[in-house]
């Protein structure tokens, strides 16, 4: 049986939010991000990018490109707020969907076309969305995911584009392997040196060249080239989770011992939220007595893999929970409700200085170890226990114990 799959993605998701709670938005140059000049842009509008806007950009140098924008700190509970409505839709209507970030889904139609036709119905789910809501959403439809997600960003804005099986690599051919989702800027300038600038160059190289210039990679670039991607739809799970505990060799009352190590333990999960790229928008403390007497208490959060945005938050929710008249046998965090998305999200919220701090922060942990950065409050946390990562199975980029 051929298969359908279909990719939902939220046009410009942060700035039609906004555009939603203010209409008069709508149809000016919007920049979402820190409003300092050493902000960072997290969103912006089609109206700003034809200046050159992008995310990711300083903001100073994004004011200076685009002087008529206007510029909005945002509020990351909106967002996750009108995420989740998004995901309430679509779930209500499809047999298997994946919910890859916070703007992005896969669904599965495989089958459905036995009852109504599948474009149909997705362009049925687009309109529902988009009365639900009130928000924009473009789709590709295709027998897989890479050039479903190709057809999107050719849809946008707002549209939708239906590849039909054996169209794929005519599809495919006229565009820059930058469309290709998994080239970045290294891999592109890798390509561009191979003289490689359109995805048709690329279809007609031998597999055996991209594989000799980058192995394993070089292969799976070259298949996805030629419309080619296997990889399943993976059923949405909202209650997915990382989590640390730690059990004392000897019960403790200790105050100066228990926040080091609890900060620790919130900092050490971020850091695997942002190696996985990952977002949490639940945080749970767990605290067991020397009685064996266990209680938790949890809080919901906006989307975030940021330690100044956590730690506070876990360290509330501890000195809510414990009870200083007992002795402390065990103690852990848990991060849950994830999904895939990018660093972005907290942008709005921190300047480039603290944004650029984390990747360098992320970059020793990564050449060094999880415990080769920390903060002086966690200095004498030799060791945070272990770690339970994404319903017990480690990911390829998260480690599972730490030392």
């Amino acid at each position: 049986m051929d298969r359908s799959i279909l990719h939902l993605d939220l046009d410009t998701f942060f700035v039609s939010v906004e555009r939603l709670m203010d209409s008069r938005l709508s149809g000016k140059p919007i920049i979402i991000g820190g409003t300092g000049d050493r902000g960072v842009v997290a969103a912006c509008s089609y109206e700003t990018r034809k200046f050159g806007v992008h995310s990711a950009m300083p903001m100073r140098m994004a004011r200076e490109l685009c002087p008529e924008a206007i510029v909005i700190r945002g509020n990351s509970a909106n967002y996750s707020k009108y995420s989740n409505l998004v995901t309430d839709v679509i779930k209500e209507d499809v047999p298997v969907y994946e919910k890859t970030s916070v703007d992005e889904f896969y669904v599965d139609l495989t089958g459905m076309d036995r009852f109504f036709g599948n474009f149909k119905f997705a362009s049925e789910l687009r309109d529902k969305v988009i009365r639900e809501t009130g928000l924009p959403i473009s789709f590709g439809l295709s027998i897989n995911k890479t050039v479903s997600k190709v057809a999107t960003g050719e849809a946008k804005p707002n549209n939708k584009i239906y590849v039909q099986k054996g169209l794929e690599r005519p599809f495919l051919a006229p565009l820059s392997v930058r469309k290709i989702p998994m080239v970045g800027e290294k891999t592109y300038q890798t390509l561009r040196n191979l003289g490689v600038r359109r995805i048709q160059t690329l279809q007609e190289m031998p597999l055996e060249m991209m594989q000799s210039v980058m192995g394993k990679h070089g292969s799976i670039i070259w298949h996805k080239a030629q419309g080619v991607d296997q990889s399943p739809v993976l059923p949405y799970q909202e209650r997915k989770s990382i989590s640390t505990e730690r059990t004392f060799a000897k019960d403790t009352i200790d105050m100066v011992k228990l926040e080091g190590i609890i900060v620790a333990m919130t900092e050490n999960l971020a850091y695997q939220l942002r190696r996985g790229d990952k977002l949490t928008s639940c945080i749970t403390v767990k605290i067991r007595y020397s009685d064996f007497n266990t209680h938790t208490l949890q809080a919901r959060i906006p989307y975030t893999a940021a330690d100044h945005i956590l730690i506070p938050k876990v360290k509330e929710l501890f000195k809510r929970l414990y009870d200083r008249r007992l002795l402390v046998r065990l103690i852990g965090v848990r991060c849950s409700h994830l999904v895939g998305g990018g660093y972005q999200m907290n942008l709005f919220e921190e300047s480039e200085e603290l944004s650029n701090l984390y990747s360098a922060m992320d970059h020793i942990r990564q050449r060094f170890g999880d415990r080769s950065v920390l903060r002086a409050v966690s200095l004498g946390a030799k060791t945070i226990g272990r770690t339970n990562p994404f319903n017990g199975e480690p990911p390829p980029l998260l480690a599972n114990r730490h030392q």
